[in-house]
């Protein structure tokens, strides 16, 4: 299998609420027509936003209660202010304030927001996986 990861899909409860919260973001969805999915193009790979109950029977697993699923997704900054901006960005659209971003003992800058179903984003400068002009992170060969 090769390395990458191509898409990754949200369970959401109100596809619309979800969609509106991240394009309140700044981010534009792919224009598809696309019943009960939202996409948006993130660099090499996309964010689906799909209907919780309709992601669990897709996948044949229950759709068990929210709480902490396991997981969360990174947005890496280029400096500690633009992670401080982005996180207040986010509750300003509709998130909620997980973590103040603070110094980390690994050497970086981080904090969480949660989207409007829970889904846990980090916000984090990290000095050891400089981005370059698009965004993009390079990990140490």
């Amino acid at each position: 299998m090769e390395q990458r990861l191509s898409i990754v899909t949200l369970g959401v409860h109100d596809l619309a609420k979800s969609r509106k919260f991240y394009e309140a973001l700044g981010w534009r969805a792919a224009n598809m027509k696309s019943e009960g999915v939202a996409f948006f193009q993130l660099g090499g790979i996309a964010l689906a936003l799909y209907g919780r109950a309709d992601l669990a029977k897709d996948a044949g697993v229950p759709d068990s209660a929210p709480g902490f699923s396991g997981i969360s997704l990174a947005h890496n900054v280029r400096d500690k202010a633009e992670a401080d901006a982005v996180i207040a960005h986010a509750v300003k659209s509709g998130g909620r304030l997980v973590k103040r971003a603070h110094d980390t003992f690994w050497g970086g800058y981080s904090g969480y927001f949660a989207d409007p179903d829970g889904h846990l984003w980090e916000v984090a400068w990290n000095p050891f996986f400089p981005l370059d002009a698009k965004g993009a992170i390079s990990l140490p060969a």
